[in-house]
């Protein structure tokens, strides 16, 4: 595996360029920051739950991108069952995807999504080695011609699998291009939308470099702080949901944001007024991790004078080994009036939204308000105190697994590594944490791989 992938999955950290140029290593020039002005329309009320295409039915796993709630995240299905047969059936299809002769549209439409159903149903590393780079260049073809709005999504659904099947140091490099070309220049907004989900599955596992990473995450700001128009795209939803969604999923590999964080959270705030309520939420988590990140643990080396006593946060149940964490830079300037919105959000009661968005803006933002005040405090923290153990509960958010036990997500950068990983595997996220190395690593646990049930823990 390539060493920055490496580096990113064993130690969650990748090295910032201002961490570099402390060290004095080389670094490009950063790309031109995100537009000054904002757009002035919000982007409109279009929930991901309720697009044209899921309402016909049409949207499974094979083409989506998108998980509509922490809940049903947690709580997901299990896939289809696939035949004993898949092998064979998996060898045709790549057969077939390689050749391209002869074929129609609809034909490349149901061997992509015959592809996309199994890799997500079986962990199949060993039955695509050595055929990665030929399946690239087919998936490229059917993205670059865009015979259809189905065929291209499909095309980038089996990409996004294909890497996170087996990652590779050359994907990135062969693929930013055509999919940046379909970002910017494509008629389908769906299509925007699964492009950007796509070349953030490629910027983590395809073996960008620490610079393409940083590069990607200031394009994906342009889309957000230009609400679409950027990629010609205004006002529509979907394109900004994905590109903060990869921005926060991208952000996880980066050690040091104070040279990002003021820029982001400044257009992160500005989407809280936004008319979609996924847009908020997916800024929300952003503004969250980015205060989170903003907080490292204190060292033997640090001077602890050097510091105000408001910027150092001790465990407030004294566990041992438990470090101390030090504010390493200010996440945003303005947190007061921060506080303040998201403290609107959290008790926002009104009409034109339905009850079930109502009530996942009021959690969502209580937690992303909570992690301001204190960014130790991750998902779904209480303070309450167990009357068995005598601690505070703290993050019940958790994945169980079985009775052998669960992996808490007590921090936002599992959050979103969690949830980029459900968008592309949807209901093979379970196989595939139990059997594919590179997810396991992606968001470890302490204990060998076994097969489990995802659920929230209340």
């Amino acid at each position: 595996m390539h060493d920055l992938r490496r580096q990113a999955l064993e130690s969650g950290k990748t090295v910032s360029r201002k961490a570099r140029s402390k060290n004095g290593s080389p670094a490009s020039s950063r790309p031109s920051s995100a537009p000054s002005s904002r757009a002035a329309s919000r982007s409109r009320a279009v929930s991901r739950a309720s697009s044209d295409e899921e309402e016909n039915g049409n949207l499974s796993d094979e083409t989506s991108f998108s998980t509509n709630s922490i809940d049903e995240l947690l709580n997901g299905d299990a896939p289809d069952p696939i035949t004993d047969a898949w092998r064979a059936d998996l060898a045709d299809r790549i057969q077939e995807l390689i050749d391209r002769k002869r074929s129609s549209v609809q034909g490349r439409e149901k061997c992509l999504a015959t592809y996309v159903r199994i890799l997500t149903a079986q962990y199949a590393e060993e039955d695509i080695r050595g055929k990665e780079a030929e399946l690239v260049v087919a998936f490229l073809k059917s993205i670059k011609t865009e015979s259809s709005e189905k065929e291209t999504i499909l095309a980038m659904k089996a990409l996004a699998m294909t890497v996170i099947t087996s990652p590779s140091d050359t994907i990135y490099e062969a693929v930013a291009s055509p999919l940046k070309r379909v970002i910017s220049d494509s008629n389908s907004v769906p299509s925007k939308a699964a492009a950007v989900h796509c070349l953030g599955t490629c910027t983590f596992f395809g073996g960008a470099s620490d610079d393409e990473i940083l590069d990607n995450m200031a394009y994906l700001l342009e889309i957000v702080a230009s609400d679409g128009a950027f990629i010609e795209a205004q006002d529509e939803p979907t394109p900004v949901i994905a590109a903060l969604e990869e921005w926060g999923s991208l952000s996880t590999l980066v050690d040091d944001l104070a040279d990002e964080s003021e820029e982001a959270a400044e257009y992160f705030v500005d989407q809280l007024s936004s008319s979609d309520p996924s847009v908020q939420i997916a800024a929300g988590e952003n503004i969250a991790l980015l205060y989170e990140k903003s907080y490292r643990p204190l060292t033997e080396d640090d001077g602890v004078a050097e510091y105000d006593e408001v910027d150092i946060i001790s465990d407030p149940d004294d566990i041992p080994g438990v470090p101390k964490l030090i504010k390493n830079y200010d996440a945003y300037r303005r947190t007061d009036v921060l506080k303040d919105t998201l403290s609107d959000l959290a008790t926002l009661n009104t009409r034109r939204l339905s009850k079930k968005e109502q009530k996942s803006l009021r959690t969502n933002f209580a937690d992303i308000l909570d992690s301001v005040e204190y960014p130790t405090h991750g998902p779904r923290y209480q303070n309450a105190i167990s009357q068995d153990t005598g601690k505070r509960y703290g993050s019940r958010m958790t994945v169980r697994i079985h009775k052998e036990g669960v992996m808490r997500i007590d921090k936002w950068w599992k959050l979103h590594r969690l949830q980029a990983l459900r968008r592309v595997l949807q209901s093979g996220f379970v196989t595939h944490y139990e059997k594919n190395p590179v997810v396991f690593e992606s968001l470890p646990w302490v204990s060998s791989p076994l097969v489990f049930a995802c659920k929230l823990v209340d």
